[in-house]
């Protein structure tokens, strides 16, 4: 019998964005932000096709002023899957978020103004059953609580967050979503823990301002792994200094590493050493690359020797190992054909496309 220790996730409510479900134990959704100009409607449609194309279940757009809310209708005619519109301060441009058929609003009720801001963009999203989620990160934490705690203190993020949705809770409005990232990785462990125990929302997980392409996909796959891996987490949102493309890339590696989605191709392979006699780390880079359009699950190894190769490629559902010129394919454990390295790659691609009935991007 296998044995298989299940990651137990905390109870969250539910809460709809169009038609993904998070929180409730539904499988946790990857979400992006835009880069273009919104304003730049035919860049902005773009670039969130490409988003959702690449993987993404929600993506989130920057509403900066009057002229960018006044494009947001345009933008939502042409996509059908759910966005989530970015406000800061001017209370007007949520409304206009709201009305334009956006899916959720991120949006601070403490920074926007007086109380009847507040009722009324509360109101306007409860009409419509469009939920707000609340974004404390690094840089917008409340001077008293910074002068309470200081910046790396997870119970500052805790308390700030709790009093934006406090105003929501006195206003009845319960649709809610509560991030607190900070950029350091401890202190976001500690303060979604924090906040997982005082409050049953859910949880918009990620680490603020992590990095560049290479340090900020390691820093937030330690983060936000780390986090999950304890059953806390409902959305997730990997935050680069790169192509937004990557973010949806690297949350969705995230996912599958921790065993919390199980879709697409998993390319495993070996780091290589003396022993490895074909040209094998750019073989997995083609292979991980032309494989990555392909939706069905499917574990795929690319082994570069003949000692473990053939053992390691057994976890896999199908793989190849390779030496001196020539390799096997390696399905469910067993050898099914041998070829030569220059065969390698098309045999592997064939037998994948035979199981998942998916073509590859050659």
């Amino acid at each position: 019998m296998e044995l298989t220790y299940p990651i137990k996730r905390r109870k969250s409510r539910v809460v709809k964005i169009g038609d993904v479900i998070i929180g409730g134990g539904f499988p946790i959704a990857v979400q992006s932000m835009t880069t273009s100009d919104t304003r730049d409607v035919d860049a902005t449609v773009n670039q969130i096709k490409a988003l959702f194309e690449s993987g993404c279940d929600i993506v989130r757009l920057s509403v900066l002023n009057h002229q960018a809310a006044n494009q947001l209708k345009k933008i939502r005619e042409q996509i059908s899957q759910p966005l989530v519109a970015d406000i800061h301060f001017q209370y007007k441009l949520a409304l206009k978020a709201i009305k334009a058929g956006f899916d959720k609003i991120r949006i601070n009720p403490g920074n926007i103004g007086a109380e009847w801001k507040v009722r009324e963009v509360t109101k306007a999203a409860k009409d419509a059953g469009v939920p707000i989620r609340i974004g404390v990160n690094s840089g917008s934490l409340p001077k008293d609580v910074l002068e309470k705690y200081g910046h790396d203190d997870p119970r500052a993020f805790v308390e700030a967050a709790l009093r934006e949705v406090a105003i929501l809770e006195d206003l009845d409005f319960g649709d809610v979503v509560i991030s607190v990232k900070s950029t350091n990785t401890k202190t976001a462990f500690w303060a979604y823990h924090m906040l997982a125990e005082k409050c049953d929302y859910p949880l918009h997980i990620g680490i603020t301002e992590a990095g560049t392409l290479d340090t900020g996909t390691v820093k937030s796959a330690v983060g936000i792994g780390a986090i999950l891996m304890t059953g806390v987490g409902d959305t997730i949102r990997v935050s680069l200094s790169a192509d937004p493309i990557h973010e949806a890339r690297v949350a969705r590696q995230i996912l599958t590493s921790c065993q919390l989605r199980n879709d697409g191709v998993e390319v495993i392979a070996c780091p290589t050493c003396g022993r490895c006699q074909i040209d094998m780390i750019p073989l997995a880079e083609s292979i991980e690359a032309k494989t990555r359009n392909i939706k069905s699950p499917l574990k795929v190894a690319v082994m570069g020797c003949a000692v473990n190769g053939p053992g390691e490629a057994a976890a896999a559902d199908v793989g190849i190992a390779g030496g001196a010129g020539k390799g096997i394919l390696i399905k469910k454990g067993k050898i099914v054909k041998r070829v030569t390295e220059a065969e390698l790659e098309n045999t592997l691609l064939d037998e994948i496309e035979s199981m998942t009935g998916e073509k590859a991007d050659r």
